[in-house]
């Protein structure tokens, strides 16, 4: 589904930086409000954003009126009758969200997408009040929505796969990043963050110690970039308090709810934009309004009880299926602005040494502490992180001479393992794809390698394409030059003997989807998504996408690819044919592992036999080489070996002879 046009309910301070950030992308945008003020306030708003811009030397002058031109205030639903994609920024009171989406029902045309801001409550419930629950989906922005790049995408009961693609694909549009996650209470980000902001909450009322203490200890041990008890200030104490409540109602004692928060809530102190909270926010800097504690503070204590607790949380939403381990430790990062996030910093300390951290801390700290079941089981699966290739993500330990540089190769037994690894994006540059070349010339010419696996070596992105300014600087012959060398590279995957396996982890566009499609096959996680948007950019694919592509899923879809550029998940890409496998994220290189061990086992041969045959275009030529290859292979030694041993009941043991 497309997005010409979009609209915005509830003006106030998230409603009006949300229409900025889709006017700023170029789209128009409906903002509406009951009241006339609050609409002007949020015209106001995404205008001085802009006028900052043009302060700071980032955005032209006549920019702001063009920009501001896109944005349609109103306070009735005259101008929903064409808009493709609405979100709701109305108060966190189901009722009245229920309220708004009856509307939407009525004055929005049928194929629109019907979106909610809340942070925490159920999009299924939401939907009811509508006659279309397959086209509700949430659509989370974090404050401030002009600064946050995160976005949640919330699926419903009902929500469909396309309804929640089209979420993502808008979210991109709009320069923002976005995860897929199921309904629950508080979600991904704000579920994690409140567990763990609870635990520094329950330290401060047990130990005593002052919220300006705990804030600077939390800020200078780089925990989080700003103190938990001066966020709150800046969130609202009601409107975290909302959430903290809802929250503790869902999950019990493991999100404690600050006494000293609630008094304050009680006496209309609601933090930065009432002018007092937990600080005084006047002229000067902020202040604390609470007397300094007497009590010295232990930092190591209050940083481990957060740090542990978000560990403990974040795998309690993964093990429930909410989110992918991708997508959660993004959601941390840039919604939250914890880095690492859970995940990665477990990896890099080692999973038996937090798994030990943990036990302490449960027999500390109480029982909210208990190691997650995923934890334990990775620690007892020997998968320990970093320093044994394998933890939450995989990580590479390349061979001797592989330690450096954009591809880092790694050997196990008859598989090799090719690693990107080239920050930020594992883009194709000229040096990645000689490199690339070199790494496959060392398989390729080793017997005793069958299998040769491209994999990322960066969790949250498999490969983001070609590298456009490396290409820009190069003349048309070097260009040319390397086109030649790249689609001689994928044509000798597809030509030997040796099987190629894409493991995709993450985001595989242009260039990265090429590659994947010249592999023999095809495994991806379950937030993985695919894409040839060169159209967008005003060129066609250079590295066999308009050629393999069809083969895959057929000429229709692949023109569709193509042509709109825009994503498909992974779920659609195996639905498809543009994947062999859809797995969970976690379970991705054991997975591409155990298809590399079943296919180094086959007569190299065959193999051989099968890959060249199996592409030819027409059928009586096929026939024709498929019948050269049979009578190859069945003189072989291999095949002597193979019907020897199957008729003598035992495992054959191929040679490639």
């Amino acid at each position: 589904m497309f997005v010409f046009k979009a609209a915005v309910v509830g003006a106030g301070t998230m409603g009006g930086e949300i229409a900025y950030t889709i006017a700023s992308a170029g789209i128009p945008v409906v903002l509406k409000d009951v009241d006339q003020r609050f609409v002007d306030q949020g015209l106001a708003k995404a205008r001085s954003i802009w006028q900052g811009q043009v302060d700071a030397g980032k955005l032209a002058p006549e920019a702001v009126e063009e920009r501001l031109a896109l944005i349609s205030g109103t306070t009735d639903y005259d101008l929903f009758g064409d808009v493709d994609f609405v979100i709701e920024a109305v108060p966190e009171q189901i009722e009245l969200k229920q309220t708004v989406f009856a509307e939407f029902d009525d004055v929005t045309p049928g194929h629109a997408i019907l979106a909610s801001n809340t942070s925490a409550l159920p999009i299924s419930e939401i939907a009811e009040a509508t006659s279309r629950p397959d086209r509700v989906v949430g659509f989370h922005y974090f404050y401030p929505a002009s600064v946050m790049r995160l976005i949640e995408v919330v699926e419903g009961i009902e929500t469909s796969p396309e309804t929640t693609q089209a979420a993502m694909t808008f979210a991109q549009a709009i320069r923002k990043s976005a995860i897929r996650c199921d309904e629950a209470p508080g979600f991904v980000v704000n579920r994690i963050l409140n567990s763990s902001f609870g635990e520094v909450f329950r330290f401060q009322q047990e130990s005593g110690a002052s919220i300006a203490a705990i804030d600077r200890a939390m800020t200078d041990a780089r925990a989080t970039p700003m103190g938990p008890f001066f966020l709150v200030d800046l969130l609202g104490l009601d409107t975290v308090g909302h959430v903290g409540r809802y929250l503790n109602d869902s999950f019990g004692d493991r999100f404690p709810l600050h006494e000293g928060m609630l008094e304050r809530i009680e006496r209309g102190e609601l933090g930065a934009k009432t002018g007092t909270g937990f600080y005084e926010h006047g002229g000067g800097a902020p202040t604390p309004t609470a007397p300094a504690g007497d009590a010295e503070i232990d930092v190591a204590e209050v940083v481990d009880r957060f740090q542990l607790k978000a560990l403990v949380e974040a795998c309690l939403v993964l093990e429930e299926g909410i989110a992918s381990t991708k997508d959660i430790d993004t959601g941390m990062m840039a919604g939250a602005g914890v880095i690492p996030p859970p995940f990665a910093r477990a990896d890099q300390e080692g999973l038996d040494a937090v798994l030990a951290r943990l036990e302490q801390a449960q027999e500390r700290w109480g029982e909210h502490y208990a190691p997650p079941a995923i934890l334990r089981r990775l620690v007892a699966q020997g998968r320990l992180g970093a320093k044994s290739g394998q933890g939450f993500f995989a990580y590479p330990r390349p061979d001797a001479g592989w330690e450096e540089g954009p591809i880092k190769l790694e050997t196990r037994g008859a598989v090799a393992i090719a690693w990107l690894a080239s920050p930020p994006a594992n883009s194709l540059s000229p040096t990645v794809i000689g490199e690339l070349r070199r790494a496959w010339e060392q398989v390729d010419g080793d017997p005793s390698l069958r299998v040769f696996v491209l994999a990322s070596a960066n969790p949250m992105l498999f490969c983001a394409g070609a590298d456009l300014k490396a290409f820009a600087k190069m003349d048309e012959a070097a260009g040319r030059a390397l086109l030649d060398d790249a689609h001689e590279l994928l044509r000798s995957w597809e030509r030997s003997s040796t099987v190629t396996i894409a493991a995709v982890n993450a985001l595989a566009f242009g260039g990265g989807c090429e590659i994947v499609m010249a592999c023999d096959v095809r495994i991806a996680a379950a937030s993985a998504s695919f894409g040839q948007p060169e159209v967008n950019l005003g060129i066609i694919p250079g590295f066999g996408g308009t050629q393999r592509l069809p083969r895959l899923v057929g000429e229709a879809k692949a023109k569709e690819m193509n042509l709109v550029g825009d994503p498909m998940s992974a779920e659609e890409a195996y639905e498809f044919g543009l994947v062999n496998r859809l797995v969970p994220d976690h379970e991705l290189l054991d997975t591409a592992l155990a298809w590399a061990r079943k296919l180094a086992g086959q007569a190299p041969l065959a193999v051989e036999q099968i890959k060249r045959v199996s592409a030819v275009p027409d059928i009586d030529d096929g026939v024709a080489e498929e019948k050269k290859g049979f009578a190859i292979v069945f003189a072989s030694a291999d095949a002597k070996e193979g019907i020897g041993a199957f008729l003598q009941k035992r495992a054959p043991r191929f040679q490639g002879k």
